[in-house]
């Protein structure tokens, strides 16, 4: 096989290509001379984590201490498959998993990679504009709950319920319902006009960066024909 290596948006042409049906997967791998299991790889990363997965890294992948935690936790207690809290965490492969497994069963530290001290990250109280500002970040961010928890400086599993609460019972399941005494949340009709204009941003956000993405594949298909 070739040693060619190949830029994100040629991986991605190439993805696009088996997934249009021009290409079977195996025809794929043989037309660009890359081994079937690299191509698997790219495949389930794009799939993951979008085009910023095919960009080459020069270091592993960051996970914070909470979510190896939140991983390791979810497979102990046999509810999911290790494929599904893959996808559920957004993480490179089960291997990645298997050896976090292997560190709590061994006792060892879960630190964060880049040297994150904290073995869990805790979370912090937030009010209900707050949690539907969060979640309309993180859709409109395809769902990237690592990257929302940064930008919220709140927990990644609080983003992960707010989010899966949202899109099975909509903006009223992010109503805090602690307390039987406490008043509900409430939002005034400023508050509700300010999440909507926040919205729009993300969502232009988000458009922006898509053109300049396919502003760049577009070129880089006319440099190929």
């Amino acid at each position: 096989m070739s040693k060619r290596k190949y830029g994100a948006a040629e991986k991605l042409i190439i993805l696009n290509e088996v997934s249009s049906g021009q290409l079977g997967f195996l025809a794929a791998a043989k037309k660009y001379e890359i081994n079937k299991t690299t191509l698997m790889k790219w495949q389930r990363r794009y799939k993951l984590y979008g085009y910023e997965g095919l960009e080459s890294r020069a270091h592993n992948r960051s996970y914070s201490a909470e979510l190896k935690l939140g991983a390791v936790k979810d497979y102990l207690e046999g509810g999911l498959s290790q494929y599904q809290i893959i996808d559920k965490y957004k993480i490179a492969s089960t291997k990645q998993l298997s050896n976090w497994i292997k560190k709590y069963n061994g006792h060892s530290s879960l630190n964060a990679y880049k040297g994150e001290a904290k073995a869990m990250t805790e979370g912090r109280s937030t009010t209900y504009q707050e949690r539907i500002d969060i979640v309309q970040y993180c859709l409109a961010h395809q769902h990237n709950y690592q990257k929302t928890a940064g930008q919220f400086k709140v927990s990644y599993q609080q983003v992960y319920q707010w989010v899966k609460k949202f899109e099975t019972g909509g903006q009223g399941a992010l109503q805090d319902g602690r307390g039987r005494k406490k008043a509900p949340e409430e939002l005034t009709e400023a508050d509700q006009q300010k999440l909507e204009m926040k919205k729009m941003e993300y969502e232009m956000e988000r458009l922006r960066a898509e053109n300049a993405f396919l502003k760049k594949l577009q070129e880089l298909q006319r440099r190929r024909s």
